[in-house]
């Protein structure tokens, strides 16, 4: 699909989910490792490394919806309670988007899913060798989390 293509799905969802939904929420964490890794999810329909995690369906809590967006992205299973970090306005990809975030330290991971039509890539980053292509979204939270950047309210 071209980049024009993509652009006109994009706006046609946006309006179909502005329709059907009065917010958006979406659950996404932040893995970090014994070492202070952190791993990064490539999609394969948007441009950046980003944390794993997506939308809360209807009928979902939120921190049900982290655990299925863990695993089915990264192959993770959290095995402690996660720290929410902080909910943030989306507005760039839907003006009623927020998203959860969570910092998850206590996790353990069996298997890596092989790529697929949603994931590109997983990689582990230490905070200081971060890829040049991380999402500006990402690179904020991160900054936040580890660099004690102040905290916005937009993602």
């Amino acid at each position: 699909m071209n980049g024009a293509a993509k652009y006109v799905l994009k706006k046609l969802l946006q309006r179909y989910w502005r329709l059907t939904r009065g917010m958006t929420l979406g659950a996404q964490g932040v893995l970090i490792d014994p070492q202070g890794r952190v791993v990064l999810i490539r999609h394969t329909y948007v441009q950046g490394w980003r944390f794993p995690g997506g939308g809360v369906e209807h009928g979902e809590t939120i921190a049900t919806a982290l655990t299925r967006e863990l695993r089915e992205e990264t192959g993770a299973e959290i095995t402690a309670e996660p720290e929410l970090f902080g909910i943030y306005s989306n507005a760039a990809v839907f003006p009623n988007d927020h998203v959860a975030l969570y910092i998850v330290r206590n996790w353990r991971r069996d298997r890596i899913p092989d790529p697929n039509h949603e994931i590109a890539e997983h990689g582990l980053f230490a905070p200081d060798d971060l890829p040049a292509d991380i999402s500006d979204g990402t690179a904020r939270r991160l900054a936040e989390i580890f660099a004690g950047a102040p905290r916005s309210a937009h993602w």
